[in-house]
């Protein structure tokens, strides 16, 4: 089974300008005259990790992390103002043009998936090749499943502390709800609804319980970016139109493509990647039956790395 590379730190870091008040953080790391890749992050507002530099042969990529507007180490943290769908994909090809990139590799996972996607089917051209995690399509039924009805049943322990936050006579819209909290002028109200939301999607993302993943989403700053900006995108169903992600998928034909996602996904089920793959049958679908959505699971770890190494050599076939 394929682990992580060995750490390594970035070669630059750039704060790149886009609409007012936002500024994005970039980073390079790796072969500056390597494949370019992408890492397109979870969330929406789930900022980069140092980890996910690993998934790539340094000697080989030129490795790109981007924290997304509000996320991570970009600024303001957790800013809603001009975040959304489009402005991201505005915000991808600014990047890929300041750093003069013509094709680039798109590594994303979650709501990294769902941008990638966004982004592919408005610029296929500028793309190399897709390896997508954990499938989320924003359809609503998938945000109704993990926020309102579905994995609730699953993990109905953990969902008591989520509800916990809201008053009864509220419960029968919890992103509603929970959106009225993250944009309280009560800054302690916000950040308790902050890391109950977050901390109820770490506990749910791994197979086995994983402490370090849990500790990780309930770390004040990752919960209230994480929490405020995807309960903005959710409130708006990720300002996509209806089934927007598979309709289009047969813009992404001529683009080798990955999917791999968890056997038993609960934030994202498995019924996600089967839609994409039924619209876009020339990507391969690896299904991890040992794991469930995150990126940190060994199982998916391995089909990830092996998925970047598929997709290269398809994108470099193609490309004579």
């Amino acid at each position: 089974m394929l682990t992580l590379y060995p750490e390594i730190e970035p070669n630059v870091v750039h704060r790149v300008s886009v609409d007012k008040p936002h500024e994005l953080y970039v980073e390079e790391s790796g072969n500056p005259d390597g494949i370019p890749v992408l890492v397109v992050h979870g969330g929406p507002g789930g900022g980069c990790e140092d980890y996910h530099r690993r998934f790539f042969d340094a000697e080989r990529f030129r490795i790109i992390l981007m924290d997304q507007r509000g996320a991570g180490r970009s600024t303001p943290l957790a800013e809603l103002s001009g975040n959304d769908t489009a402005a991201l994909v505005r915000d991808m090809e600014t990047v890929r043009s300041f750093l003069g990139i013509d094709r680039w590799l798109l590594f994303g996972g979650s709501w990294g998936s769902t941008l990638s996607l966004v982004y592919a089917q408005a610029h296929p051209e500028k793309v190399l090749g897709l390896v997508l995690r954990g499938i989320f399509l924003c359809r609503p039924k998938d945000i109704q499943w993990f926020y309102q009805d579905g994995a609730s049943r699953v993990f109905p322990d953990y969902w008591a502390d989520f509800e916990a936050q809201i008053p009864e006579a509220e419960r029968d819209d919890m992103v509603s709800a929970y959106y009225r909290k993250l944009t309280s002028s009560n800054e302690l109200e916000q950040i308790q609804a902050a890391k109950a939301w977050s901390v109820w999607e770490g506990r749910c993302a791994t197979l086995h319980p994983n402490p370090r993943v849990v500790e990780h989403f309930g770390h004040p700053h990752v919960a209230i970016a994480l929490a405020r900006i995807e309960c903005h995108f959710f409130m708006h169903n990720a300002f996509l139109e209806p089934n927007q992600l598979v309709r289009d998928a047969g813009i992404l034909a001529d683009i080798p493509g990955i999917i791999v996602h968890g056997r038993y996904d609960m934030v994202c089920p498995l019924d996600n990647a089967l839609a994409l793959s039924e619209a876009w049958p020339e990507a391969d679908v690896r299904i991890i039956r040992d794991a469930g959505h995150s990126a940190s699971e060994p199982a998916i770890i391995d089909a990830l790395m092996r998925g970047v190494e598929e997709v290269v050599a398809k994108a470099q076939d193609r490309a004579g």
